[in-house]
């Protein structure tokens, strides 16, 4: 019997070729400007979802054969074309307390670096090209006067992350020769990414020492020989070693590589710092030009986390091996693009004029006072919307830097919490994190919780939007 009823249902569902000829879909896809062909596919794709969805027992629309189906089939095949066409990458409001959330894009850009990279993106530009004398330049000239000044490096070049800088560095200095590295800073980053696998992928030759907590000098003394290229150092940026623990800094490395003959000492720093954070007492990041003071030849460093820049593997250090980079072949594989450098340049400016305006800067160094009266405002925002339906209690709490940077650093902050009691916690989130402009915040007690310390004036009034929408009045 069900099956025969089954049938019958499926036997109501009118051809594609039927619904073609609907008012509402010749008219929606003349106004939406989609071709009969593209509207026509995505017609047949939601038929057979529905079909598949009746045979499954999952159908809780209107049945086949009534006006009712008709009007839902449409909508649903609406709702496929807007979801097809509708860009997948968005702007996401981040009320998390993490400054730098790798999953949400990690370090948002100056006004500066977008209306540079806007510009030059949206023209013409001398990339390569030299408007002195008309001859072919080179695209490391935009930015690398500009990191020497700050850094106070010899030389400097850009590729397009920190993994890479690692891998060129290794691969056109180390190829078959052995890299010395402490056994605590055999590190993994992000993504599963392994400093040993990255060595093993350019050709070096790993040589450990050490032990987990503890490296000391004669570790290195003895590893080195005549198959020793480099000195490795790893700064442990999203991790930290506390108690029974020794290490070998920079300075002494450089002073063991001037008793040997071509032993080239390089930092990979991860995250790396151009702004002295620790005069707001936040982290113990080390400047990169307190670095290169003490001699070392290399060091390497992210563009989008402490910089505060686009995607970027930053390198600076001595001009003979940043000169060997630049001529390795993997240096145009690993190359950056126009948008890239444009905004990091812009960046770069903003450090030698006005850092405070770059947003990671502004958001690790904002005052508690500034978060209490932007979580006030958040607050007001929000009662008169939610004040049938939740619960809001502002709160002292404390934010993360995040992007792997500054393990154990928490920084006290502002809170509001919010306690649905018409929806379970789980789907106020949803919602939010589902809206036309996602939020994403933290699950706190039965609570949702908002750290104003990620979330900008401009956006109290988007999530007002969004909960309006939740909780219409």
């Amino acid at each position: 019997m069900r099956e025969t009823v089954l049938k019958q249902l499926l036997q109501k569902i009118p051809a594609v070729h039927e619904l073609q000829k609907h008012p509402d879909f010749i008219n929606w896809i003349a106004k939406q400007n989609i071709s009969l062909e593209k509207g026509t596919q995505a017609l047949r794709i939601t038929i057979d979802k529905i079909r598949q969805n009746l045979r499954k027992k999952n159908w809780n629309g209107a049945l086949p054969g009534t006006p009712e189906f008709i009007e839902e089939v449409l909508q649903i095949w609406q709702d496929e074309i807007k979801k097809k066409y509708k860009y997948k990458l968005t702007k996401v409001i981040n009320a998390s307390g993490t400054v730098l959330h790798t999953n949400l894009g990690r370090a948002r850009l100056s006004k500066n670096a977008l209306l540079h990279m806007t510009e030059i993106a949206s023209s013409y530009s001398n990339l390569e090209y030299q408007l002195a004398n008309g001859k072919r330049g080179s695209r490391h000239s935009h930015i690398e006067e500009i990191l020497t000044d700050i850094t106070h490096a010899e030389a400097a070049m850009v590729v397009n992350n920190n993994a890479a800088a690692v891998y060129l560095i290794l691969k056109a200095l180390a190829w078959q020769k052995e890299v010395v590295v402490s056994r605590g800073q055999l590190v993994e980053i992000g993504g599963s990414f392994r400093i040993s696998a990255i060595m093993e992928e350019s050709g070096a030759i790993l040589k450990e020492v050490g032990t987990t907590n503890k490296t000391h000098m004669y570790d290195y003394e003895q590893a080195i020989s005549e198959q020793t290229a480099m000195l490795m150092k790893v700064h442990t940026s999203n991790f930290k070693t506390i108690g029974f623990t020794e290490s070998v800094s920079a300075k002494q490395l450089v002073q063991l590589a001037k008793t040997q003959q071509n032993l080239i000492v390089y930092e990979d720093l991860g995250s790396g710092v151009l702004y002295d954070f620790s005069i707001h007492q936040i982290g113990e990041e080390p400047l990169i030009r307190q670095i290169l003071s003490d001699g070392i030849d290399l060091v390497s460093f992210s563009g989008d986390k402490l910089l505060g820049g686009p995607q970027a593997g930053i390198i600076v250090g001595k001009k003979k091996y940043i000169d060997q980079l630049k001529k390795h072949q993997l240096a145009r594989v690993l190359r950056v693009d126009k948008m890239t450098i444009a905004a990091l340049e812009a960046t770069l400016l903003d450090y030698m004029q006005t850092p405070e305006e770059i947003p990671v800067i502004r958001d690790l160094i904002v005052s508690v006072d500034v978060l209490k009266k932007r979580a006030e405002k958040l607050y007001n925002t929000l009662f008169f919307i939610v004040k049938n339906n939740c619960t809001l209690e502002i709160m002292d709490i404390t934010s993360t830097v995040g992007g792997g940077t500054m393990p154990g650093t928490e920084i006290p902050s502002i809170g509001l919490t919010i306690q649905p009691h018409t929806l379970s916690v789980e789907t106020l989130r949803e919602r939010l994190r589902t809206g036309q402009i996602p939020i994403v915040c933290r699950a706190w007690k039965e609570r949702l919780l908002f750290d104003v310390r990620t979330i900008t004036e401009e956006e109290i009034s988007l999530i007002g939007n969004q909960f309006q929408e939740i909780f219409p009045s």
